[in-house]
């Protein structure tokens, strides 16, 4: 591990990560300047924002705030006239997008996809690792200018060929930092990192060749944190001087909050705006761990029960579509994560059947376009969405003047939640074997045919946490309790060691330690990034328990009933 500190005309970034071939063409002292800007206009508004989250939950947990619609923004909701701007060069057609991490060969084989799309997330798919980072970015900027390609191990050479995807962004949400870039000791915010990075070696070679600078942008609670967003843009245009309206975001409406809002969201957004997405497993997170702490009322079912079909998810998915093309958007439709099997054509035709039937439902709602995880779904997206669009490039024309939504229909669950020992278990084994390799390095992990990323490990520990606290009675009869999710997850972990042999056992252990500490303690962490981030991924010997340095981004807010996020 090396450190470094480069000043700029804003100020000094200190780098404290280990040195990899190229890094110095990302980690340029204008590049990090050009973060270091963006982070002293930026960083004082981003904590009082997070602030503000940690506020608004307690106030939700204590049963103090009720979500609704908000009534000092009623006038951006009526208003008739507004619309976001027209789509922009690349982003017209969005049939069907591909999503993964921007490591390189996965990367070339994204390119190759026949997507017309490819979000590249530096987000849940990214084990945000200082390799991982810095790579990502050295990947993207090969890709761009057409200069990338791939031999793996064994000499087999990765090429790309053909048409490309429109390249989209994925940085990390608001809530997480980048520890190894520091001004005077605090490390800067892992978005500014991630955009600035990208759009400073990026935005005006984009240009040049007809697409330009796209992002989408998870995690986002309020239209506040979306003006953010838009500010931080501006001025990022304003410094590399490029026109205004040349950035393009698509915001992922994955937190329940944000679904009140979502009219606004795109209203703050409108010169930048490309839409909203449909990120449903994290949006069921959100459902979760927004209501954790308010009873029995706002427990739900295993993970596999809760479907596109439930009450909040149908009501949530329809007013998506209904907002966005009211105001001229695209609306994007959720992930199919299937990984096909080729040792077994039955199971992988029978997923592909239900991929085109969930596919067919969202083009029938009028979604202009989709996600799958794998270039082999590409097809299968593809022909649902040419079969609904026709010679149209989306359906933006496809009003929904019949949905009515009300604040009650987004917050509805199906009564009496049935939770099986299978689904107990799954809530385990699923997280166990994702957090053996994300502690590791990988954050997109094939599990079971399913392509699986942060949001598996964020629902499933989730649940636990929430069952033992609400007492939930298994299908059998027996209650789930903090020792029995403890036996387990203990039991769980030895007969995976068991199964896949010795070179498991540390990373298995690793990910033992990590769930038990978000799904077992008295409160429930925001995220289970924050503490496996500092845990495990920071470039640095870490041996013992996290000091308080470390811990202090998973602190408490005082007198309330929930772990929060640090700022």
């Amino acid at each position: 591990m090396t450190t470094t500190t480069h000043r700029g005309t804003n100020g000094a970034v200190q780098i404290r990560g280990s040195e990899h071939p190229r890094f110095d063409e990302v980690l340029t002292a204008e590049a990090l300047d050009f973060v270091r800007k963006l982070d002293g206009a930026f960083a004082g508004r981003r904590a009082e924002l997070l602030q503000a989250r940690r506020v608004r939950q307690h106030q939700i947990s204590a049963g103090r705030e009720q979500l609704d619609f908000l009534p000092e923004t009623r006038s951006v909701r009526e208003h008739k006239s507004w619309r976001v701007a027209e789509p922009a060069p690349g982003l017209e057609d969005r049939r069907c997008e591909m999503t993964g991490p921007a490591s390189r060969k996965l990367t070339v084989n994204a390119l190759n996809s026949g997507a017309r799309v490819w979000m590249a997330d530096l987000e849940d798919a990214t084990a945000p690792t200082w390799f991982n980072v810095i790579d990502g970015q050295l990947n993207l900027a090969d890709a761009i200018r057409g200069q990338i390609d791939f031999t793996d191990d064994k000499g087999k050479r990765y090429a790309v060929e053909g048409q490309t995807p429109t390249i989209v962004l994925r940085p990390r949400g608001w809530h997480l930092c980048e520890k190894h870039l520091s001004v005077d000791g605090r490390p800067l915010p892992a978005s500014l990192v991630d955009f600035g990075l990208y759009f400073f070696h990026n935005a005006k070679e984009l240009l040049a060749r007809g697409a330009g600078p796209y992002f989408y942008l998870p995690k986002l609670e309020s239209h506040l944190e979306a003006r953010l967003w838009n500010d931080v843009f501006v001025m990022a245009q304003d410094l590399l001087g490029i026109p205004q309206g040349t950035i393009r975001a698509t915001v992922l409406i994955e937190t329940v909050s944000a679904a009140f809002e979502m009219e606004e969201i795109l209203y703050e957004l409108r010169d930048h705006s490309s839409g909203l997405n449909a990120g449903r497993w994290d949006y069921i997170f959100s459902y979760i761990r927004t209501f954790a702490h308010r009873g029995p009322g706002f427990v739900l079912p295993e993970r596999s029960a809760v479907t596109m079909s439930s009450p909040f998810m149908r009501a949530y998915t329809e007013l998506l579509v209904k907002t966005c093309h009211k105001r001229g958007a695209h609306a994007i439709g959720g992930m199919a994560a299937f990984v096909p099997d080729r040792t077994d054509e039955a199971a992988t035709a029978a997923a592909l059947e239900k991929i085109r039937a969930d596919k067919e439902r969202e083009a029938g709602d009028g979604f202009d376009g989709s996600w799958v995880a794998h270039p082999a779904l590409v097809p299968t997206c593809t022909d649902v969405f040419d079969d609904a669009l026709g010679l149209r490039s989306d359906q933006r024309d496809h009003q929904r003047d019949e949905v009515e939504v009300t604040a009650s229909d987004l917050l509805t669950i199906d009564a009496d939640p049935v939770v099986t020992e299978t689904g107990l278990r799954t809530n385990i084994t699923v997280p166990l074997r994702y957090l053996a390799a994300w502690t590791g390095g990988a954050g997109a992990v094939a599990i079971d045919n399913l392509m699986e990323d942060a949001a598996t490990v964020e629902i499933s520990r989730a649940q636990l946490w929430q069952w033992i606290r609400n007492a939930t009675t298994l299908d059998d009869g027996r209650t789930i309790t903090r020792q029995m999710v403890s036996d387990l997850i203990e039991e769980e972990s030895g007969r995976l060691a068991a199964e896949l042999g010795g070179d498991a056992v540390e990373p298995l252990a690793r990910a033992r330690e990590v769930l038990a500490y978000v799904s077992l303690g008295e409160y429930l962490p925001g995220f289970f990034t924050n503490y496996a981030y500092v845990r495990y991924l920071i470039d640095k010997p870490m041996t013992g328990p996290l000091d308080k340095e470390d811990l202090r981004m998973s602190e408490r807010v005082p007198g309330a009933d929930v772990e929060e996020d640090a700022a």
